[in-house]
């Protein structure tokens, strides 16, 4: 029987199944399911100080929506704060208590001093890794791209030098040179990069002729974004490298494998196919396994990828080019053209 161990973040893990991070995570009863199903760790929903915030606004506008009701009234409550992400990291720390596999952390903040905050707080929880979200939607014409990367940077330096657990990197493929910035954050001490974030999409309602917001999950062959960039960073960083987005089925995973990735994260596999399909996906990489003779893993990790391939234009615009010249080839696949 084939050995499915892997190593990421420096975590040993039973398998390279992981799953991300949703609500699905928050639900202790869920996340034990997963956990009897195979997979390997959970990253826990993700801390947003943009939620944070805004029911710290709520909760003050609601106690002091009478206050002015009457000439003598000054407060009808007593001075009451917003707990912050204190909920959230109590839940964390329950998690973390009540299953065996690793837990792992996923922050979101907006404000570089917030990072550094709320990741020593969820360090504190015991959780065994943090991931930080990062993204680059630009929303100004006047922000240079430079900006962006290099407060994303300092900010991975600063949370990096005051936490001592593995912290991982979640990235959107939006950047000018994605390859040079993953690069730099894994000179500063990233201990793992996950590719990729699913970023907000909205979409347009034609009847109504308003925005509409779909639950943005993510499609069968949306791996092949991931699938690039797993191969092209396999032996060029000392990080790990887990891929995600568009993993539906055991073969994605060894599909990934082989391109170089140590793990895969799903979610939308989980809330297309339920909990069960996690142990059907780690079924279908170990008889892969055994049917190639692969006795673990490390045999064919990143056996595909751009450092081991003979072809060297296998993983560059040169393979598109080649189609281009060869239209003839598309239409005997497609006739009904």
């Amino acid at each position: 029987m084939a050995k499915l161990s892997t190593n990421y973040l420096g975590l040993s893990l039973k398998n390279p199944l992981i799953a991300g991070a949703c609500n699905l995570s928050m639900d202790a009863g869920v996340a034990k399911k997963m956990e009897d199903t195979g997979v390997s760790a959970i990253v826990f929903k993700s801390l947003f100080e943009e939620q944070v915030n805004l029911e710290s606004l709520q909760m003050e506008e609601e106690l002091n929506e009478y206050v002015e009701r009457h000439a003598e009234m000054i407060s009808l409550f007593p001075t009451v704060k917003h707990a912050g992400p204190a909920e959230h990291l109590e839940k964390l720390r329950s998690l973390k208590e009540a299953l065996d596999i690793p837990v792992i952390g996923s922050l979101n903040c907006v404000n570089p001093e917030t990072w550094t905050e709320y990741a020593v707080q969820m360090a504190e929880t015991g959780v065994d890794a943090l991931e930080l979200n990062f993204y680059a939607s630009p929303g100004s014409f006047d922000t240079p791209s430079k900006e962006m990367e290099e407060e994303q940077v300092a900010i991975v330096r600063a949370v990096t030098d005051k936490v001592k657990l593995p912290v991982s990197v979640k990235l959107s493929p939006f950047y000018t040179n994605l390859l040079q910035l993953i690069k730099r954050m894994d000179d500063e001490g990233v201990a793992g990069f996950v590719l990729f974030n699913r970023l907000f999409q909205p979409d347009i309602d034609l009847s109504g002729e308003a925005h509409s917001f779909p639950f943005n999950l993510s499609q069968p062959m949306d791996y092949r974004l991931p699938l690039r960039y797993a191969g092209l960073l396999y032996k060029e960083i000392k990080g790990s490298v887990c891929s995600n987005t568009g993993i539906f089925s055991g073969e994605d995973m060894v599909r990934m494998l082989l391109a170089g990735a140590d793990a895969v994260q799903v979610v939308s596999a989980i809330y297309k196919h339920k909990v069960p399909h996690l142990g059907k996906m780690i079924k279908e990489l170990e008889s892969w396994m055994d049917e190639k003779g692969y006795k673990n893993i490390g045999e064919f990790q990143g056996k595909l990828s751009k450092t081991e391939v003979q072809d060297p234009y296998a993983y560059q615009r040169a393979q598109y080019v080649d189609l281009l010249m060869k239209p003839f080839d598309l239409l005997k696949k497609y006739p009904q053209v």
